[in-house]
């Protein structure tokens, strides 16, 4: 990299053209959003219905849930399954629809089914793709990956409703009232943590809320409120995680000098920046990559990182086991 004369700023990020593609992408889809606001694509999901699996491993298990949804005029569109050879663990998901044949209504297949999972000692769940998943979602002053997941909401992308925006600032305010979504300002303090996440909870069960999004929500929830939240909130962590928890990864990455920078977005946990990953974007970099030009680049790898695990949870597509997760793409 060429160095600047003195007085002059370390780089110019307009001008840098390894950062133009970038730039350029940022803000294309800022337009784009601004022009379909209040013009959502809607998705026809009718007649498609979903069911996940997870149990002991055992024979006849698949055998038994094909029989069990074909006999009852189930179609199986897609079914994906995976044995857990270490825990012990049998994993599937199956999409399917019920033929115009058929004398059974969703709601038989899925009251009836307790009786094959009770044989097979299986969790499960059952529901309609036609159901979006209600969402939370939470920031503070970082916009990015707040406009990208309201800009994919409005592409029909992700079949979510979404609840509330709840924010420990005001920065975004103006955002979300301008996209006609509900707003509420929160904000945090040591002293008044507890007392504002009591009010949180009351958001969440108030709204119906079945997923919280952290979209770079820079507070950390104490241990009770992930709790209340196991599997269903999920954070991006402006790092390739393991390596680099905590604040300023970006600033950590250039000290260690490292070839490639990511995102990750996981489920909440107690353990800071440790829950189950869900989804991973790296970019190249190098040497010639300061500090801010890593911050710059890495905001590309949050927005696809986390709306891809949004999109995975909604899709009913993630399988937790244990600390990890079971992903089926």
């Amino acid at each position: 990299m060429v160095g600047n004369p003195p007085g002059r700023p370390l780089y110019n990020i307009e001008q840098d053209e390894r950062l133009k593609p970038v730039i350029w992408r940022v803000n294309k889809q800022a337009s784009t959003h601004k022009r379909l606001s209040g013009m959502r694509k809607i998705v026809d999901y009718s007649n498609q219905y979903v069911l996940t699996v997870n149990c002991k491993t055992a024979s006849g298990i698949v055998a038994g849930i094909a029989s069990y949804l074909t006999e009852r005029g189930g179609y199986i569109a897609e079914l994906s399954q995976f044995d857990d050879k270490i825990t012990d663990q049998f994993f599937l998901r199956t999409l399917f629809n019920i033929t115009t044949e058929s004398k059974h209504t969703f709601e038989d297949i899925r009251s009836g089914f307790n009786v094959l999972a009770e044989k097979h000692g299986i969790k499960w769940t059952m529901h309609e793709v036609s159901t979006p998943t209600r969402v939370l979602i939470m920031v503070s002053k970082f916009d990015h990956c707040l406009v990208d997941l309201l800009y994919r909401y409005n592409k029909g992308e992700l079949n979510i409703d979404i609840t509330a925006i709840v924010s420990n600032h005001q920065d975004l305010q103006s955002i979300v009232e301008r996209e006609g979504f509900r707003f509420i300002y929160l904000p945090v303090t040591p002293e008044t943590k507890a007392e504002k996440e009591a009010e949180l909870l009351d958001i969440i069960n108030e709204t119906g809320t079945d997923l919280v999004v952290l979209a770079r929500y820079m507070q950390i929830l104490s241990d009770d409120l992930c709790k209340h939240l196991h599997g269903r909130a999920i954070n991006i962590h402006h790092s390739f995680l393991p390596g680099f928890k905590g604040a300023k990864p970006y600033h950590q990455a250039y000290e260690r000098g490292v070839k490639l920078i990511g995102a990750t977005a996981h489920y909440v946990t107690g353990d800071l920046d440790e829950g189950p990953i869900i989804e991973q974007s790296v970019l190249p970099v190098s040497h010639a990559y300061y500090p801010d030009e890593l911050v710059s680049l890495g905001r590309d790898t949050e927005t696809k990182a986390l709306a891809s695990a949004v999109k995975l949870h909604v899709e009913s597509r993630v399988l937790i086991s244990g600390n990890k997760t079971i992903i089926f793409k």
